[in-house]
Order: C-alpha cells, then sequence, then structure tokens
C-alpha cells in the first residue's frame, strides 16, 4: 500500500502509530519530555512537508526513527556545546536535592548511572541501544532504520551491552 506523507489521512494514521515509538527515541536520547515533544513535532512536519511516497507504514516509520535521532542527538551535542561555552564563562556549583526513601534514591542513582554509561558509549552502540531497549524495536527493524544488516545489529547489541556491563562495574 503505497502512501503519501503530505496525504492528511496517512500522515494521521502514520502520526498514530508512531509516534509513541520516536517519542520514546527522543526521550532516551535527550532525556528531557519538553525537548523530546518538540523534537518529535520537528520530525513530523518534516515528514509532512516532504509529502514522499512510502512503499509501507514500516517504510515511513523507519524514516521517522531515522529523522527523530537525528535531531535527538544533534539537540544533546549542540546542548553539551553550549554547557561547555557557559562553563568557560562562570564556574556552575551543582544542587542536590534529597528524597526520601531508600528505594527511590537507589532507583534514581541506579537510572543515572545507566544514563551517564550509555552517553559513553561510542555513536554507534548507543544507538543501537536506544532503538532496541527503549524504542523497542527488534533487530530486522533496527537494521532497516540504520541500513545495515540484522547480524551487524546483533553484534553491535551484544558489544555494547558488554560495554555498559563494564561500564557499570557488572563483569563477572
Amino acid at each position: 500500500m503505497e502512501m503519501r506523507s503530505g496525504d492528511e489521512a496517512a500522515f494521521r494514521q502514520v502520526y498514530e502509530q508512531v509516534f509513541p515509538v520516536v517519542m520514546r527515541v527522543a526521550f532516551h536520547v535527550t532525556y528531557n519530555m519538553d525537548v523530546s515533544e518538540d523534537i518529535c513535532q520537528d520530525a513530523f512536519i518534516r515528514f509532512f512537508d516532504k509529502n514522499m511516497v512510502f512503499q509501507t507504514m514500516d517504510d515511513a516509520k523507519f524514516w521517522l526513527i531515522r529523522v527523530t535521532k537525528n535531531l535527538a542527538i544533534n539537540h544533546v551535542k549542540r546542548k553539551a556545546r553550549e554547557a561547555a561555552s557557559m562553563e568557560k564563562l562562570k564556574q556552575v556549583t551543582p544542587t542536590s536535592s534529597y528524597k526520601d526513601g531508600a528505594s527511590e534514591l537507589l532507583f534514581q542513582e541506579t537510572t543515572e548511572n545507566v544514563r551517564k554509561a550509555v552517553s559513553q558509549l561510542s555513536e554507534k552502540y548507543k544507538t543501537v541501544i536506544v532503538l532496541k531497549e527503549y524504542a523497542g524495536l527488534d533487530y530486522q527493524q533496527i537494521g532497516k532504520v540504520l541500513n545495515i544488516s540484522e547480524s551487524n545489529v546483533k553484534v553491535r547489541v551484544h558489544r555494547a551491552r558488554k560495554e555498559l556491563e563494564a561500564l557499570l562495574g557488572m563483569e563477572n
């Protein structure tokens, strides 16, 4: 079933089916819900404005995931550059907030440690982990998004997990 991204009915159908996935991708790259929403909105605007023809819903989905991933990565890189510039201008003192409950604190620390570890991965490993673990895509879908073979995806996921284990100190 061929579909045109500029067609309102087709756009609505793609939006309803694909938005949750691209939102998860954007969030797990940026870790900011507001920024993720803006990135998704930008991706869907580009999708509509380009008025492209897709052979299947999956083709449209994979295009949107690629665009969203790239927009999110560019945003993170831009913010890192801005933060580095601001750091040169002034010394920022970190503030800490105390939450009651040991389990909440442990959860937050663990989540932050995983985020830091994922951010330390090379771009090719970080991308496959985000698409696999946070976007819920299977190996075949990830291969289509990244234009690599399914076996290459499996290798990258395996290596990324090994690196994460090492970064998190989980080696046996």
